[in-house]
């Protein structure tokens, strides 16, 4: 029986960039996925900025912006009669404005999942601790208090195995067998509309040219449709939605009717269309009770099924696994207890819940549920969602609370501040080295970093003692390019802030205590669910993986 320490199930972007993480941080996985290759359809495109700042920690970004569309490609959000009659509104999402810069070096990125796929599937196969079958199939698991144990079978040729893994990580869509395997309830409404998608192709450039957007909203008496920019060109996919609600039912789209139908959305009677798919499912608004059983953790759709109203789905997705696979390391190598795990649950499952409310309230706003709620837009946090993007807050005990509280924003959902407060994405600040600009973001890489303020040399010999990344910034060849560090972070000339290897911040100390060392050697201990770490020279300090912490010193 082969055993490796962490089975991937599902070869999706979730699953895929699970492989990708837990090899960069140095532990071996086998990924399986019961369809013979990447994705066929393009599902889903859009993936927002703090999704693609992962990616540019993994090294992956430049070839998933190649894959996918220029940003000035898909700029706007357009509603109209018809593609070609009377436009209603237009927008230009925050995502896609200039102000995005302020917060993050790094822009969203439109790249449809069957694009997205291969690169991702390409650089996980590249790495030399993560291994891929295909057109392999889960049919069982089974755990104990030591291991999971899984039945694969190969669909080519049936025959059949077992694999013994310490965890297991379920990444296998919506109807997740291993989610019911466990038993675990999903909380919230199901089947709150009905869809088809229509992948297609026809030159829409007269129409679309001139005003490049994400989204073309239809809104047709006989229909409410949106065309889905792929490549700009004459690869597109069609939406209908709300199929009950016009009189439809997903039988009905044949490949000539959904030709027509394209027709009559796009207001073009004679347009040459060619349909290449034709694929109805149904939104639901629900998430996984539970995260975490046992050995085994969902992520992705296994664990939240949400609207696509906002395009967060796939993002929550492969931000869960960016959550946990750190996690897993430091467990796995011996670094932390199993309590850190329980803390994937206590993070990610409340902004999963919240994140599917949000979709949920955009389809509403949308009119996706009720035909006659409205006629056209949708609210205003539709698209400008930068406080759900930048600053979500964990609270766990893999977070050591300094007594601040964050900062307040009138709106949650749109407003974001950036801070260093316990729980929250390190904020970006623009440093300078050798003359050339770098992010705070760019310092975060396979292990903890702790970044430390001028005067902190007392902060960068304790983290010499637990075996910790430090980068002093302001003090030497990193300097404090805009003057905004200390004062983004909340720190004085002594100060340090730790951040974990998904970007947030774990802990933080304004100023510097009496005793630098038990005062770092505590908080690691919190996060690590351990009771104590060595703070003297003669203790020997556990690996926290910082290998890959750029810029580190």
């Amino acid at each position: 029986m082969e055993e490796v320490p962490v089975l991937i199930i599902g070869g999706g972007p979730v699953g895929l960039t699970a492989s990708i993480l837990l090899s960069q941080a140095g532990v071996r996985s086998l990924l399986v996925e019961r369809h013979p290759g990447t994705a066929i359809h393009p599902k889903a495109r859009g993936i927002n900025a703090r999704s693609m700042e992962m990616y540019r920690q993994c090294g992956v970004e430049a070839a998933i912006r190649k894959a996918g569309l220029p940003p000035e490609r898909a700029g706007f959000i357009v509603w109209a009669r018809t593609l070609a009659g009377e436009e209603i509104e237009r927008r230009v999402p925050w995502r896609s404005g200039a102000q995005s810069a302020a917060v993050s070096p790094v822009r969203n990125c439109l790249c449809a999942q069957d694009d997205l796929e291969p690169v991702l599937r390409a650089f996980a196969e590249r790495q030399p601790a993560g291994r891929l079958r295909f057109s392999t199939e889960v049919t069982a698991c089974e755990q104990d208090d030591t291991a999971v144990t899984a039945t694969l079978v190969d669909r080519a040729s049936g025959t059949q195995e077992r694999v013994r893994a310490q965890y297991a990580i379920a990444a296998d869509g919506a109807q997740s067998i291993i989610r019911q395997q466990l038993g675990v309830p999903m909380l919230g409404p199901e089947n709150v509309y009905d869809s088809v998608n229509i992948l297609l192709n026809a030159d829409l450039r007269p129409w679309t040219a001139d005003r490049p957007a994400a989204l073309y909203f239809i809104e047709h008496p006989k229909m409410r449709g949106t065309f889905l920019t792929i490549n700009g060109i004459d690869r597109w996919g069609f939406l209908v939605n709300s199929l009950a609600a016009y009189g439809y039912k997903a039988s009905d789209f044949t490949p000539e009717r959904s030709a027509e139908l394209v027709r009559t959305a796009a207001g073009v009677a004679d347009l040459d269309v060619k349909i290449l798919g034709v694929v109805p499912w149904t939104a639901s608004a629900r998430v996984a009770e539970r995260y975490r059983t046992g050995r085994i953790f969902l992520a992705g759709d296994a664990a939240h099924e949400m609207p696509p109203t906002g395009g967060f789905g796939m993002n929550t997705g492969v931000q869960d696994v960016h959550n946990l696979a750190w996690k897993l390391a430091c467990v796995l190598q011996g670094a932390a207890s199993q309590r850190l795990l329980d803390t994937y649950h206590d993070e990610r499952q409340p902004l999963g819940q919240t994140t599917t409310q949000q979709s949920l309230n955009n389809a509403i706003s949308m009119g996706r549920l009720d035909r006659a709620a409205k006629t056209a837009g949708a609210r205003p946090e539709y698209l400008n969602e930068q406080g759900m993007i930048f600053g979500a807050q964990y609270e766990s005990s893999a977070v050591v609370p300094d007594g601040t509280t964050p900062p307040a924003v009138a709106n949650p959902i749109t407003d974001y501040v950036p801070s260093a407060h316990p729980g929250g994405r390190a904020p970006h600040v623009w440093l300078e080295r050798g003359g050339q600009r770098l992010s705070t973001i760019d310092l975060v890489g396979n292990g903890f970093v702790l970044l430390t303020a001028p005067a902190g040399k007392a902060w960068r010999e304790a983290a010499e003692r637990l075996g910790l990344g430090t980068v002093n910034i302001g003090d030497g060849e990193l300097a404090n390019a805009d003057g905004q560090w200390l004062e983004t972070y909340g720190l004085d000339e002594t100060g340090a802030v730790l951040v974990r290897p998904d970007g947030y911040v774990g802990w933080r100390s304004r100023a510097m205590p009496a005793d630098p060392a038990a005062n770092l050697g505590e908080a690691m201990a919190s996060i690590m669910g351990r009771l104590h770490l060595p703070s003297s020279a003669g203790e020997v300090a556990p690996s926290y993986g910082d290998g890959g912490v750029k810029g580190a010193k």
